[in-house]
């Protein structure tokens, strides 16, 4: 079986011959460069299976070697060494295109395991530009954009944001970057923060060591643990409380964690994607938000589409969700009529795709006969934009505080549409100043 081979390109004799002597242990072939020329000779003439560059070379900074590879072999996995604790250098790596990186002074089992991750990795490219698409629903060209975006994101292992709107399927997203990447075959952890109680939120994450505290009857492994050699879902993560957001940026930035109660910190290898309905820049412009941490888990940035941006993706959605409801109601003759589809096709949608499925699963159980009309889906009202409606009641299960961002949210967004985007006599339209409206639109995280 032919060996993997692998390009190490640093101008330290040492550290090449350290870098060499671990990755030959490991069964590749190795070819040393020690300089940017060098080293774009050798990629030119022969193939590689990966790349590890320091960033400090003679004749060039090793981001330059990064985007070379980008250009000329983007299949050619490329991971960085960097100096320790320069994570402005490391996020720049990874916004260029690079895998992963690890600071010196390098430690020679985190090595083995980017090396095993960057070789997995070039064993999946040819599944990953495979997406499981069946999950991922929709023909719309938002969806296709969506969908090519996850495939290149796969492929690294920089952290991710996945941001939009509730109900538009972030976690999904999410999932499908962890499956189509080659850390499929660890565990996905899903954690929503905003769940977790803040006076728990440490030894939920971080797990703690028996009689650290009160209630501490046993070692308990924490979430961030339970992702090793996969990936963490952090859900809602602008709830996060500050004290906790120091704790995460030192976990991203050392890859280590230390449980409540331990002494030590731990190594861990998890790669870190984050979502939120919220618009982060603005909370960082409101000090609710680490500006620090805000650039470590936005390296490269997911928009997921509201569902009124998508609507002729509807009829597809429609058709899924009714078979799946048919199989769990034990009706596969389940359908929906003309009538009921075009008010589906013509409605704003707050709440988006969970909406769609909420609506759809009530008109199931409440139709005659498994047809399903416009009269049983029972379609929120729209809001006009020239006035602001506060509803009389909230609907069971609802927060107050989303029933009334969905309604500003609408509100807003007609204006804008009545306007064609012109903000200021939107504005006037809502009777609120300009300041104002900018405000809301971030922070609404309307686009």
């Amino acid at each position: 079986m032919k060996k993997p081979r692998a390009l190490v390109v640093d101008d330290e004799p040492d550290i090449r011959e350290l870098l060499s002597i671990t990755l030959e242990r490991m069964n590749l072939d190795v070819t040393a460069a020690d300089t940017i020329a060098a080293a774009t000779r050798e990629l030119r003439a022969n193939s590689f299976d990966l790349c590890l560059t320091d960033m400090r070379l003679p004749d060039g900074d090793g981001l330059s070697l990064v985007e070379w590879i980008q250009t000329h072999k983007p299949q050619i996995p490329v991971a960085v060494i960097t100096a320790h604790g320069n994570v402005e250098t490391a996020v720049r790596a990874l916004k260029l295109g690079a895998f992963d990186f690890i600071s010196k002074p390098v430690d020679v089992a985190a090595l083995r395991k980017l090396i095993v991750a960057t070789l997995k990795l070039g064993e999946s490219i040819e599944s990953t530009i495979q997406l499981p698409q069946v999950k991922l629903l929709g023909s719309s060209r938002v969806m296709e954009q969506l969908r090519e975006m996850i495939e290149r994101v796969a492929r690294s292992q920089a952290p991710v944001h996945v941001y939009g709107e509730s109900g538009t399927g972030k976690e999904l997203v999410a999932h499908l970057i962890h499956e189509a990447g080659p850390r499929r075959e660890g565990p996905f952890v899903p954690v929503n923060c905003g769940a977790i109680p803040t006076e728990l939120m440490e030894s939920e994450l971080f797990g703690h060591r028996k009689g650290s505290f009160t209630g501490a009857v046993a070692d308990k492994q924490g979430l961030i643990q339970s992702a090793e050699g996969g990936t963490l879902f952090l859900d809602e993560i602008a709830d996060l409380p500050l004290h906790m957001q120091v704790k995460l940026l030192r976990v991203i930035q050392e890859k280590t964690v230390r449980p409540v109660g331990e002494s030590r910190e731990q190594p861990i290898d998890v790669r870190i994607l984050s979502a939120t309905h919220k618009n982060l820049a603005a909370q960082v412009a409101e000090g609710k938000f680490r500006e620090d941490l805000f650039y470590r888990v936005n390296v490269i940035e997911i928009r997921v589409p509201p569902l009124r941006e998508r609507l002729e993706d509807i009829d597809e959605l429609v058709d899924s969700i009714i078979t799946r409801l048919g199989r769990q109601i034990g009706n596969r003759s389940l359908r929906i009529t003309e009538a009921a589809s075009k008010a589906l096709r013509e409605y704003h949608f707050p709440g988006n795709v969970r909406e769609l499925e909420n609506v759809l699963e009530r008109a199931a159980t409440l139709c005659v006969n498994g047809v399903i009309d416009a009269g049983d889906l029972q379609l929120r009202p729209k809001v006009a934009a020239t006035e602001v409606a506060i509803p009389n009641s909230v609907a069971p299960g609802e927060r107050l505080g989303d029933a009334l961002e969905d309604i500003e949210r609408d509100a807003i967004v007609r204006a804008l549409e009545q306007t064609r985007y012109n903000k200021t006599k939107a504005a006037q339209l809502l009777g609120m100043t300009f300041r104002s409206l900018r405000y809301r639109i971030k922070k609404l995280g309307i686009e």
